[in-house]
């Protein structure tokens, strides 16, 4: 695997960054976004990355520009599909001809989700999908996942406040990481440790992506 230092992209509200983390033998192209509280760095994030190009994906980690500008508080849903929108043939030209899979955690996962058809990802990955606020399982943002009509993969925690696995919607296909929350997580009392469950889940989306975009 081949690490890039960051490189930036113009879009619309300020410069985004890529991280490229290379396969050598590259079968298509994986563009993860972080999610409002945190950033690139975080380990269901870095997991992959570290992963996934031995398997022949290169995953391109994705910091959007409201983050790049060193703000502490993301911006509205549409400010950040323009700019995902935007650095997308970046991210799709990087290996032309080969399939570009949109995903990310938390926000990250919706901007995924809701721009899926714009862009033309061939599939899409969401880590920790926010159903809904805390405690308020009404407001429910499950449109945004039937909107997508590509192959998704939902990775939930099974303690997750913001959706726990049994809560989304029949038919949606989804990773469970045990007693983990919303930052996938898992307490010291679980079963397993943080580092297996967290590795597990990346073998899981590792047989998916094998079985929705083989080659």
């Amino acid at each position: 695997m081949t690490v890039t230092p960051r490189n930036l992209v113009e879009t619309p509200t300020g410069p985004a960054a890529l991280i490229w983390h290379e396969a050598a033998d590259p079968r298509g192209v994986l563009a993860l976004g972080h999610g409002a509280g945190g950033g690139t760095e975080s380990p269901d994030l870095a997991a992959l990355a570290a992963s996934l190009p031995a398997l022949g994906w290169t995953v391109a980690l994705v910091e959007q520009p409201w983050r790049v500008a060193g703000k502490r508080i993301a911006p509205a849903p549409r400010t950040l599909d323009a700019a995902w929108i935007a650095l997308w043939p970046a991210v799709a030209e990087r290996q032309p001809g080969r399939p570009v899979v949109a995903g990310g955690r938390s926000a990250g996962a919706r901007v995924a989700c809701r721009t899926a058809a714009a862009t033309g990802a061939a599939a899409v990955l969401a880590l920790s999908f926010p159903l809904h606020p805390p405690g308020r399982p009404e407001k429910s943002r499950a449109e945004e996942l039937a909107g997508v009509e590509v192959p998704l993969l939902v990775v939930q925690g099974g303690r997750d406040t913001f959706g726990r696995p049994g809560e989304f919607p029949p038919g949606t296909e989804l990773v469970e990481v045990p007693a983990a929350d919303h930052g996938l997580k898992v307490p010291a009392s679980a079963e397993v440790d943080g580092p297996r469950a967290l590795g597990e889940a990346v073998y899981q989306v590792a047989a998916w992506l094998d079985r929705v975009l083989p080659g």
